[in-house]
């Protein structure tokens, strides 16, 4: 897929379809913008964990119904989340109703807090695994980004072992890209590194 010009002239990788304009706001303000902030970090890390299988964008038209559900990522409100809480949210039309990928985000938060109480933060831990700044890449074109890199499968493992489900590398190198860890915009895109 080429980078395509967008109704206010910019050239984008991706976002420029019409009626995108929240994806085209996504491309130019969060993804491969570097993030720090916890609270951030545990949205985009459900998030990312809901879209296995689906579209990035099926996810972005749901993002205000899971600020709502889960308590606008409050890390340690998703993680005291009942059994009940979390059968409810299985009927609520504002996020996908999979019932692994609903529970995965309670048993990914008590994950988290562990991890934030190791490492003094999310964000400590995260940016370990690039050694604390962006890898910057100079792909010609979107068809040329991997799925997956040593890093995201490092970072996956990892995550894995401590417990947490839906972090498989590719989904890992996709967070990895939407938090900044990775900046992959394309050469043709008014982001290009």
């Amino acid at each position: 897929m080429a980078a395509s010009i967008g109704a206010d002239g910019k050239k984008r990788c991706f976002g420029n379809k019409p009626g995108q304009a929240f994806y085209a706001e996504y491309h130019d303000n969060e993804w491969g913008v570097p993030a720090h902030d916890d609270r951030h970090l545990f949205e985009m890390l459900i998030l990312e964990g809901a879209q296995a299988g689906l579209s990035w964008e099926t996810i972005l038209r749901r993002r205000d119904g899971y600020r709502v559900v889960f308590h606008n990522f409050d890390v340690h409100k998703v993680a005291n989340l009942t059994d009940a809480d979390l059968e409810a949210l299985r009927s609520d039309e504002r996020i996908i109703r999979n019932r692994l990928k609903i529970y995965a985000a309670r048993k990914n938060a008590k994950v988290f807090i562990e991890i934030q109480k190791e490492f003094g933060s999310f964000d400590a831990y995260l940016w370990a695994f690039v050694d604390g700044k962006p890898i910057v890449n100079h792909w010609k074109a979107f068809k040329d980004v991997p799925v997956t890199t040593k890093e995201s499968d490092a970072l996956s493992k990892d995550l894995k072992r401590r417990g947490m489900s839906f972090v498989g590398s590719t989904i890992m190198y996709a967070y990895m890209q939407a938090v900044g860890m990775v900046n992959d915009h394309t050469q043709e895109c008014w982001l290009a590194p």
